[in-house]
């Protein structure tokens, strides 16, 4: 169970950064039915601990504040992450070895290198320091194309809302989807954005639209349905040539790949949180068959209906 948080500063933190994690874990949420997690934030030594943008940071705790934590999470430092100070190391790597989850958010990478955490393992950064990373720890798997990579309960995250992300995926895995959502709702973000198992998460597509809005909405609400371009092209009042152009352009990507995308969530929504067969998740998110919706989840996220139950189902689904 994911209770005890704590976030490691080093010196030139990034303060956005540092602030990602602060609210994602260092807010009391259960006055809307979300969690409340026992957030620390400690350095080296308590002190003054330096920031990218020029100011200091008062923290009152040392690295004892890590040796009870569920979570270490390291955030960005330094234009070029200099050495970690090996007192730093050790808390990490014993923090791991007794089945803590270690995080971190963009070039925080660098100290899980350090400490040896991603020898070995799939990990990213901020797309502008992974040939650096790859560089500095030539065993790391360094992906640069993804927004986090869980491998063996360290989490790394690339550059600012990417770190979000990261972070709403660990609340979800432990502490399930509606736990992850209210935090979402709270800071006014998606709650899962696009991706596999979430452990190897491509970039999403762009999922603001303007005109278009309301039919997203309309069509978000009827999946089970079926959804020809002429047909949205008629209830958008536009023709197919200037809606398929309208549509790309406020979403990124074409009709049919929206609302496959659309069907993927609602069928990771209803495995999260009811107890319906794969068959009825089918009809429901507008598949037709079993066969179909495992085809979309083994090319869009990389696994199984059946796997992806096992690994984010609520504690207590329900049925439909």
């Amino acid at each position: 169970m994911l209770h005890r948080v704590t976030a490691v500063l080093l010196p030139q933190t990034a303060p956005f950064e540092l602030g990602v994690a602060c609210e994602v874990f260092g807010i009391d949420r259960r006055d809307s039915g979300g969690p409340a997690f026992d957030f620390r934030v400690c350095a080296q030594e308590p002190g003054v601990v330096s920031t990218k943008a020029g100011f200091g940071l008062v923290v009152e705790h040392g690295l004892e504040a890590t040796l009870d934590a569920d979570l270490v999470i390291v955030p960005a430092y330094g234009a070029d992450p200099a050495p970690v100070p090996g007192p730093v190391l050790e808390a990490l790597r014993a923090a791991h070895a007794r089945g803590a989850w270690i995080m971190s958010i963009c070039s925080g990478a660098f100290a899980l290198g350090e400490a040896g955490l991603l020898d070995g393992r799939a990990c990213t950064t901020h797309w502008m320091h992974a040939e650096a990373l790859a560089g500095r720890f030539p065993t790391a798997r360094v992906d640069a194309a993804v927004l986090y990579v869980e491998d063996g309960r360290v989490l790394t995250s690339a550059g600012t809302a990417a770190g979000i992300d990261a972070s709403l995926y660990l609340v979800r895995r432990e502490l399930g989807a509606a736990a992850a959502a209210v935090v979402a709702r709270r800071m006014v973000v998606p709650p899962h954005r696009d991706g596999g198992q979430a452990q190897y998460v491509d970039t999403p597509l762009p999922c603001d639209a303007d005109t278009l809005a309301p039919l997203l909405a309309w069509v978000a609400e009827h999946l089970e349905d079926e959804h020809t371009v002429p047909d949205l092209a008629a209830r958008a009042l536009m023709s197919e040539r200037t809606f398929a152009r309208r549509f790309r352009a406020e979403t990124g990507t074409t009709p049919a790949a929206w609302i496959t995308r659309q069907r993927v969530v609602r069928a990771q929504e209803l495995l999260e949180r009811t107890t319906a067969g794969v068959d009825e998740i089918a009809r429901l998110a507008g598949f037709g068959t079993a066969a179909v919706l495992r085809h979309h989840f083994a090319r869009t996220l990389g696994t199984s209906p059946q796997a992806y139950r096992r690994t984010f189902a609520c504690p207590e689904p329900q049925p439909v």
